[in-house]
C-alpha cells in the first residue's frame, strides 16, 4: 500500500492495518518530512482519541489529513 499526495509518497508499507476501509500505516513507514503535528484531536467511542497531522508538500498544506491513535483502545467485537 502506498499513500501519495501532491506527487509525494507519504507512506509505503506491505504491513498496513485496515479498519473500516482505512489503511493505517506503521509509524516507521511515514515520510516524516511531509508531516507536521496538528493541535486537532477527536474521540471515537471504540477506537479512542485520535491525533492529527497536517500534510505539507511543495509549499501546499492539507490540514488534518492524516490521523493516528497514540493509545488505541483494545480491539473487541462489535454487536
Amino acid at each position: 500500500m502506498k499513500a501519495i499526495w501532491n506527487g509525494a509518497t507519504l507512506a509505503q508499507s506491505d504491513d498496513t492495518i485496515v479498519v473500516e476501509r482505512n489503511h493505517y500505516f506503521p509509524a516507521e513507514s511515514l515520510n516524516e518530512v511531509c508531516f507536521r503535528k496538528s493541535d486537532t484531536h477527536t474521540t471515537c467511542g471504540w477506537k479512542g482519541e485520535a491525533s492529527y497531522y497536517d500534510i505539507l508538500v511543495d509549499g501546499k498544506e492539507n490540514k488534518d489529513a492524516a490521523w493516528y491513535y497514540p493509545e488505541p483502545k483494545e480491539a473487541r467485537g462489535r454487536d
